[in-house]
């Protein structure tokens, strides 16, 4: 079951950011330089982290932001990663749900996220989830992000 992270899980957050970058080959700090970056934003409320797994192996990483035309927040899912060994076992869809249970409870009425055309995997769990990437209407352009009401 997928839970919220502390301040203590910064580590575990580190190790999944960095190996989440390094597989992907983008730019990764270490993990231990990440560390103390997220051990601050935890603490200060800056991120809102989801971690399924012990130890863990997935994570759904938020933030939030008030929203300009209504007094809720909106939530940012910024990163959803699953180690490579676990994924396809619903470990995804179980962060994603937690991570839309936590916005609801933190006050945000909307969600979005950003994920790239090639991964295809990652649009079709968001699309089962409800999230749309058509602008306006079903027959709309598409968006190259992903949204919905929470």
């Amino acid at each position: 079951m997928p839970r919220r992270a502390q301040t203590s899980d910064a580590a575990a957050v580190a190790r999944l950011l960095h190996d989440f970058n390094a597989e992907y080959g983008d730019f990764t700090p270490s993990a231990e330089e990440l560390e103390k970056r997220i051990r601050i934003l935890l603490a200060r409320g800056d991120i809102t982290v989801v971690l399924a797994g012990d130890p863990p192996e997935g994570i759904a990483l938020m933030r939030f932001r008030p929203a300009l035309r209504t007094e809720t927040l909106d939530c940012y899912l910024e990163e959803l990663y699953v180690v490579p060994d676990r994924r396809g076992q619903g470990i995804g869809r179980a962060l994603m749900e937690k991570a839309m249970e936590v916005a609801r409870a933190e006050g945000a009425a909307y969600m979005d996220l950003g994920t790239a055309e090639t991964d295809v995997a990652a649009r079709a769990l968001y699309e089962k989830l409800g999230f749309d990437n058509r602008e306006g209407k079903p027959e709309g352009p598409v968006n190259y992000f992903y949204e919905r009401e929470l």
